[in-house]
């Protein structure tokens, strides 16, 4: 451990609103899932927060102070959110401990986690990181076989590592001066690309693996027929020359279900479509039927449960 008195990096000093621990603790709990957060040096602590949301997509921009943070078990049990949380380590180092994997991280490195299973993030000086924050069906990548990736670390310096890394970077740095449409359409643009990071890194697991290709095509038939109110776990079955029986058993694995997907996947769409300026004209009942809901008043109370507001208040203001 730095002695306390040198532990604030350069890049530190040049920083403005920094908070203390009791605030930082507080706002890191509050933005993002709960977590427990220690330091050995609370009364040195100083830390910030910057944070964007579009829809159910979060993207930080964290500065702190040597510190550690837990989502244990008994945090999961009583707040579960079905998010991957995607960091890139900016500056500093730290380590990442999940599922019995314990992985050192330094400036440049970046690594994925699952906010529904315990885990711990140490650091032991002054640390910067991105962090992009998204539900797990955004990814068409089977959870089971994403789980070989979480907690590892994933190269930023070369090959698409190297590609990804400064966009994620330049947004988590400029998050609080976009928002709405475009806000959206970067932060799904991070989340296409982190998952073409983590294929590239699963590519011979994918190549060779049936039963990810099997629901992989399943999550692209889904897509292509979301605006179809009648899409089903029978037509799906069919289409795919497989039981309606396998089919529940191939989400099962992932630790979801058909309709959970489909019903995720609608409002994203809905989401995307509403924050758009070029949909202004479209009303919200039409872009809610448009994607395979059939009752106005349902769509709207199940995006208020999913997103926490309504489809009309995330509309951009007219001129």
């Amino acid at each position: 451990m730095h002695d306390p008195s040198t532990r604030q990096s350069e890049a530190f000093a040049a920083e403005s609103n920094l908070i203390d621990f009791d605030s930082y603790r507080a706002t890191v709990s509050e933005a993002v899932v709960a977590l427990d957060v220690h330091t050995e040096h609370p009364e040195e602590f100083q830390g910030r927060l910057d944070a964007g949301t579009a829809g159910d997509i979060h993207v930080f921009d964290i500065w702190a102070d040597e510190h550690a943070v837990h989502r244990t078990p008994a945090l999961v049990a009583r707040a579960p959110q079905h998010f991957f949380k995607f960091t890139l380590v900016e500056h500093g180092g730290g380590m990442i401990v999940q599922e019995g994997r314990e992985t050192a991280l330094q400036s440049g490195d970046m690594t994925i986690y699952d906010t529904d299973k315990p885990y711990s993030l140490l650091f032991d000086d002054a640390v910067r990181m991105s962090i992009v924050m998204f539900p797990k069906e955004l990814l068409d990548i089977p959870a089971e076989t994403l789980g070989r990736l979480t907690a590892i670390r994933l190269d930023g310096s070369s090959g698409v590592g190297a590609m990804i890394r400064p966009f994620v970077s330049s947004l988590a740095r400029q998050v609080t001066e976009v928002d709405g449409h475009v806000a959206r359409r970067l932060f799904r643009t991070a989340i296409d690309m982190v998952g073409t990071l983590l294929e590239a890194n699963l590519a011979s697991a994918l190549s060779t693996g049936t039963h990810d290709v099997l629901v992989r095509r399943i999550l692209d038939y889904i897509d292509e027929h979301l605006s179809v109110p009648q899409l089903s776990p029978a037509q799906i079955a069919a289409a795919h020359f497989i039981s309606v029986r396998h089919l529940h058993a191939l989400f099962s694995d992932q630790g979801t279900t058909v309709s959970t997907v489909i019903r995720t996947r609608r409002l994203e769409r809905c989401y995307d479509e509403l924050v758009n300026p070029l949909c202004a004209a479209r009303s919200v009942t039409a872009i809610g039927l448009e994607n395979g809901f059939v009752d106005p008043a349902h769509f709207s109370r199940t995006f208020r449960a999913h997103f926490g507001v309504s489809p009309s208040s995330v509309r951009p203001a007219r001129a």
